[in-house]
Formats: C-alpha cells, structure tokens, sequence
C-alpha cells in the first residue's frame, strides 16, 4: 500500500469544511471534513480551490465526500450558479470524480447541485477514489 502522502497529498488549504491538494497525477482534490460547518466555510474552501485550479492549469477535481454532511440549499445554489461558472471561465475547468458520501442525504444534496451545474461541467460518481483518480487521468 502506498504511503499516505502519495495518495493525499500536504494540504494547499484546509479549513473546517475540509482540505485542497495538488495531485501529481494531475488534478485538485477536494477532501471534506464530517463536520457541519456554514456557507463561509464552504465559500473558503471553494475559493482557495479555485485559486489552485488557476495556478495549475489542470482544469480537473476529485471531491471526495466521505462522512461530508449535507449542503444547504444557500451553498448547493452558490457552488451551481456562481462558484461553478467562475470556475469554468476562469481556470477552463470543466470536469468533477466525485467520490460518493456514506449518507444518503448527502447523496440526494449532491445531485441536486450535478443536476443545476451549467452545460459543459461533467461530472461523474464513483465508490472509489482509484476508480475516481482512473477516469481523470484518462481525460485528455
């Protein structure tokens, strides 16, 4: 098994709605945190995400969810109409492995927002963050 650091690599950002990394093999990784944590939380998150989107070009993201409790409906509309159009414009991002939450909730919350993001976002669900980091890897 590999050290943990190959597969997470040192924290970019962390607060208490999670962390963001680089990935060597060429995306940002979104992990989230158990914690219930407010719209500004998830807005830092989102923002230095953003940020390190820019900074590297690779326009490509794992979120894994884990024990990520669900969004409110305030972040689930601010990530689709705002925080996701930025990102497409402003760092050609355009696609999202998510690795799917243990609650149920969660699940349904996370629909909600692949369903309202804008044309052009892809994004696709998966059990494993192997499987997850295998289909972006496997993107031109």
């Amino acid at each position: 098994m590999p050290p943990l650091f190959a597969i997470h690599p040192r924290p970019y950002y962390q607060n208490a709605a999670g962390q963001v990394s680089y990935s060597p093999e060429g995306y940002v990784q979104l992990i989230w945190s158990s914690e219930r944590v407010g719209l500004g939380d998830i807005q830092h998150l989102y923002e230095h995400t953003l940020q390190l989107l820019r900074s590297t070009r690779t326009g490509k993201i794992i979120s894994e969810h884990g024990q990520r409790q669900p969004l409110s409906a305030e972040a689930q509309t601010w990530i689709t109409q705002n925080w996701i159009p930025r990102a497409m414009r402003e760092s050609n991002t355009h696609y999202c492995a998510i690795v799917e939450g243990h609650n149920p909730l969660h699940r349904l919350a996370t629909q909600t927002i692949v369903a309202g993001a804008p044309a052009g976002f892809r994004f696709q669900r998966f059990a494993t963050r192997p499987a997850a980091a295998a289909w972006l890897e496997s993107l031109a």
